[in-house]
């Protein structure tokens, strides 16, 4: 399996949620994103949504590109558009197991609607010049781990991305906690097989996932945002395919702070260090009730 997938419709069963009754954020950029980069979403062992199946295709090749900050409506270098780089904003939560419908934009993107309601929207974005932190070691990363399950953060959730009780064959475990001496948020993980397409990798769509949750912990852990934030935008590039039963590390560190929004820089590496994926996110914190 190959090529573009023709699903008209997407079913998110409940396993790939992020609050109760919501898809993860990360899954959904994922399966948009591979519809504007021409990658199928899904390719899952034993299927992860229904009416979207296929295999991840060839990453871009060349430079390793480095987000920077992110404007508004789209991240602004002049001159250049970074291959394969795509932005996904949330206008509202995607429900976990019912029918939402694909449908394709004039700007060559993809959304995603309920009905005559947009849920989310995908288009391809423009990087604008930056230096990411340096990835952190395995051993930082899993002390940083071991943070976080020590003293998880209060309302914490069964998230696909980052739940305490998942398995490496049920869930991505993004248990990010701080690195210590620095302004950055990490984990160590390693995804199972069940995670992974019938080549051995890790789906588009779930490591697009990776580079979700970590902005979560970003606001909390090095910006004192409360852990309820949610995703509304989600920029990212896929660097190299990433295979699983292998060491990874997820990492994440702030880049703008406002009352009641911040932005993130974020990335996916190897055991060893190499770049798989970078990304930018913007958080923003629900109004009180």
């Amino acid at each position: 399996m190959g090529g573009w997938t023709d699903a008209k419709t997407i079913t998110v069963p409940e396993r790939l949620r992020g609050y109760p009754g919501v898809a993860f954020g990360g899954y959904v950029a994922g399966v948009l994103a591979g519809r504007v980069t021409g990658r199928v979403a899904g390719g899952v062992a034993g299927g992860m949504a229904e009416g979207a199946v296929g295999v991840p295709g060839r990453v871009a090749e060349g430079a390793v590109p480095v987000p920077g900050r992110m404007a508004e409506e789209a991240l602004q270098v002049p001159g250049r558009v970074a291959e394969g780089a795509v932005r996904v904003d949330f206008r509202r939560p995607v429900p976990t197991a019912t029918a939402v419908t694909f449908a394709e934009t004039p700007e060559g993107g993809s959304a995603l609607m309920d009905g005559e309601l947009l849920l989310a929207a995908a288009l391809p974005a423009v990087w604008e010049a930056g230096e990411l932190p340096a990835v952190p070691s395995w051993e930082e990363a899993t002390v940083a781990a071991e943070a976080y399950r020590a003293a998880p953060p209060e309302g914490q959730v069964d998230c696909f991305g980052c739940g305490l009780h998942r398995t490496p064959d049920t869930g991505l475990r993004l248990h990010c906690g701080r690195v210590a001496g620095r302004d950055v948020v990490a984990t160590a993980w390693t995804p199972g097989p069940e995670l992974g397409t019938p080549a051995g990798l890790l789906p588009y769509e779930l490591v697009w996932g990776a580079l979700d949750c970590p902005g979560n912990a970003a606001g909390r852990l090095l910006d004192g945002r409360p852990a309820g934030a949610v995703t509304a935008a989600l920029t990212g590039r896929l660097l190299r395919p990433v295979p699983v039963g292998a060491g990874l590390v997820s990492y994440a560190w702030m880049r703008e702070s406002a009352p009641r929004k911040y932005r993130v820089g974020t990335a996916l590496a190897t055991a060893a260090g190499e770049l798989c994926a970078v990304g930018e996110a913007l958080w923003v914190v629900p109004r009180a009730a």
